[in-house]
């Protein structure tokens, strides 16, 4: 059930919060959160100048192993991207997807595409800050978040808000998001091929130990491996799909756009059915603006903050736009999808991908859901992690963390309704957005100083742009997290230079 791995985003039926907890989801997922997020997307892509489209092809710079710092102990930012991409990509980009169709109709698709487009720009604001307010641990590795910008952002006064933000990102994600993680995979397992839950918990709780207890270097060469993988050969299935019904495509296409704008109704709520569903299933998906992949984006060396939110928004282009769109064709160009039925997600992905490509899919699914769930498990470990040294310094603290979260995805996976008890992860994770929302506006101001040094020095000449922490004195940074600077230092004054004299 979290954004980027779970069910098909808060309160589902069977989860309903009570008392306080509803209330909370009431003020948050309930009301305006979700159209506050669509409008400020908006217009940060504005204010921006549509950055994410400008810089589009300068996102795909990150696989280039040029982009590989010399520090062997630095986390580099393409194992950030993937990490990222491991915690957005999981069991909702199989089962959220469907649901969306089927209670949204083919033109959710269509929403779900374009709240991603718009989303890209708030995940580099967002990542862009996490790295602007990164410390260093010392040993070529880097810490930060929303917890950070907002403390050295807005200042100690809000040091408050930055635990309540820290607070909610443990609960929702390292307990409850895992938790039901654990659920989905055991059941994938156990309906696909009969092995009881029992076994399907232990082998992920064992996974779980091994990576969690490497820290963030182990999980980011595990996603350097996993994710590739995951995402290649769901990607090349999907397009076997749609090779096979080639001449169906242009229908399938018609019907998302025909239906997103209310020329052909699939199902009952019409257009307004579609946009609900899209746009939640987009940002439940990508996270953009959520709050949890800054905690990711602050752990890369990388030389301008605004590369890895260029960078970052790769990450929300392929879970939504690529990934979310497989299963998406998969869905609409088989049989077993019809308008106005309802089908459990899961079920009618499978079904579909069996009635295109032979029985074995179902297999095929219930490894590509271990490798979902897990990517998932160890992304939002490391979000909880995070959340803990925000509170605390105790380092025995990390090791009853680890061990909660391996008992967590073991209870998961293992007593299904036991996951009734995290009933509290949806309306936390809408907290915590608020919360990260809050302080995104406040400083997008700063993001746009850091926008316009960047595009400076690409003016100037310059090809990969190098943060000077020194320009930029009113500002709380970290200037020993910034290594690059002293080396490129006379190369980013001398290619100024000219330019300013110019102007």
């Amino acid at each position: 059930m979290s954004p980027g791995g779970g069910a098909c985003g808060p309160a589902s039926k069977e989860l309903r919060p009570s008392g306080f907890f509803e209330f909370i989801e009431n003020l948050t997922w309930g009301w305006a959160l979700i159209p506050l997020l669509v409008v400020f997307s908006l217009f940060i892509t504005m204010m921006s100048g549509f950055v994410q489209f400008r810089y589009f092809f300068r996102m795909f710079r990150v696989l280039s192993p040029r982009n590989r710092t010399g520090n062997a102990n630095s986390i580099s930012d393409r194992e950030a991207l993937l990490v990222s991409v491991g915690g957005r990509v999981g069991g909702g980009n199989i089962a959220g997807v469907a649901v969306a169709i089927s209670l949204g109709g083919p033109g959710a698709v269509f929403w779900m595409w374009a709240v991603a487009l718009i989303g890209m720009a708030t995940s580099l604001v967002e990542c862009t800050l996490a790295q602007l307010y990164k410390r260093s641990n010392g040993d070529g590795t880097y810490r930060g978040g929303p917890a950070d910008y907002i403390v050295y952002g807005l200042g100690q006064r809000f040091r408050w808000l930055a635990v309540l933000y820290a607070v909610c990102l443990l609960m929702a994600f390292a307990f409850g998001f895992n938790a039901f993680q654990g659920n989905t995979f055991a059941g994938a397992v156990h309906e696909s091929l009969g092995i009881d839950r029992m076994w399907a918990g232990i082998l992920l709780a064992v996974l779980t130990a091994v990576i969690v207890y490497g820290g963030i270097r182990r999980i980011a060469k595990a996603s350097d491996v996993i994710i590739p993988i995951m995402a290649f050969v769901y990607i090349g299935l999907a397009l076997a799909v749609i090779v096979t019904n080639i001449t169906e495509l242009p229908r399938v296409l018609w019907s998302i756009v025909a239906n997103a704008f209310g020329l052909e109704q699939a199902v009952g709520g019409g257009i307004g059915a579609a946009v609900s569903q899209g746009l939640r299933r987009g940002l439940f998906s990508n996270e953009a603006g959520l709050g949890s992949a800054p905690n990711v984006a602050a752990t890369a060396d990388v030389r301008h903050p605004i590369s890895q939110g260029i960078t970052q928004s790769l990450s929300v282009f392929i879970d939504t736009i690529v990934i979310c769109s497989c299963t998406a064709f998969i869905i609409l160009l088989g049989p077993v999808y019809q308008p106005g039925i309802e089908v459990d997600g899961i079920a009618l992905t499978q079904q579909s991908l069996v009635s295109q490509v032979g029985s074995w899919s179902q297999y095929f699914l219930t490894v590509a859901a271990l490798l979902f769930a897990f990517s998932s498990i160890i992304y939002n470990y490391y979000l909880g992690e995070t959340a803990l040294k925000v509170m605390t310094a105790q380092p025995v603290l990390v090791h009853v963390l680890r061990w909660a979260v391996v008992a967590v995805v073991f209870l998961g996976a293992t007593a299904p309704g036991a996951t009734a008890v995290f009933f509290f992860s949806d309306p936390l994770m809408g907290l915590l957005a608020v919360v990260n929302l809050m302080a995104m506006i406040m400083l997008f101001p700063t993001c746009l100083r850091l926008l316009e040094d960047f595009r400076q020095q690409l003016k100037a000449g310059i090809e990969r742009p190098v943060f000077q922490p020194a320009a930029f004195p009113d500002l709380d940074l970290d200037h020993s997290a910034w290594p690059h600077a002293k080396l490129a230092q006379k190369q980013v004054a001398s290619a100024l230079s000219p330019a300013a004299s110019a102007t």
